[in-house]
């Protein structure tokens, strides 16, 4: 970001802050649209662009110095509105490409990949955003800012890097007709890992071509 566009967001905080709340406003909107599964073709790419879009947002807030709330603490939002309906509906619409294998921190040594989940890191990301939109839809532009910019340093913005890289990975699969490897010894939960170290049969070897038709990718 260049001098004159730090310079300009410094000078004009309102500008900056509808920005921003209007990029994640989106992703929460478009978020919760696909996951109702009204067009499963579409839901790879749609979150691939919308997670890519969402990423913009928050490199702007970690370009920006560190905003300091009005308030010494911060004010209570309410419960927070629950996501385990979106969780669910997006592994559905996801299966069975739902799990990849993530390094949480590329700069620890030696770091061993972990299985996640995109429906996981999605609804994650929609927690810490619409808790910066109750504050924001308020008035407590100030604390919205805080929040978004805290919360995108520390969880939201590596979870949703994490799952852009998955979904960028499955599409250029498809559209460069390269075949997933077995997804054997990759899952979340370790109750469906046989003694040997592998998951139960049914898992089974996934290739592009099978996946690119429900989850609406096409090769080039």
């Amino acid at each position: 970001m260049s001098d004159a566009t730090l310079n300009s967001i410094k000078n004009n905080p309102d500008d900056f802050a509808v920005q921003i709340s209007d990029q994640i406003e989106s992703f929460i909107v478009s978020v919760t649209e696909v996951a109702k599964g009204d067009d499963p073709d579409s839901a790879v790419p749609y979150l691939l662009l919308e997670v890519s879009q969402l990423l913009l947002a928050g490199g702007r807030l970690g370009a920006h110095e560190d905003i300091v709330p009005d308030e010494r603490y911060e004010p209570d939002v309410g419960p927070e509105p629950d996501v385990d309906e979106l969780r669910e509906r997006l592994a559905a619409l996801l299966d069975p490409v739902d799990v990849y294998s993530e390094v949480f921190d590329p700069y620890v040594p030696r770091s061993a990949p972990v299985a996640c989940r995109i429906s996981d890191d999605i609804s994650d990301v929609l927690t810490d955003l619409r808790h910066g939109m109750a504050h924001y839809r308020a008035g407590r532009v100030s604390e919205a800012l805080w929040w978004w910019q805290f919360s995108y340093l520390s969880n939201w913005g590596p979870t949703a890097s994490a799952a852009l890289r998955a979904l960028q990975s499955l599409v250029a699969h498809v559209r460069l007709d390269k075949p997933l490897e077995e997804l054997d010894g990759l899952d979340t939960d370790s109750d469906a890992v046989d003694e040997d170290g592998s998951l139960e049969a049914e898992a089974g070897a996934v290739m592009a071509a099978e996946i690119a038709e429900p989850l609406g990718l096409k090769n080039a």
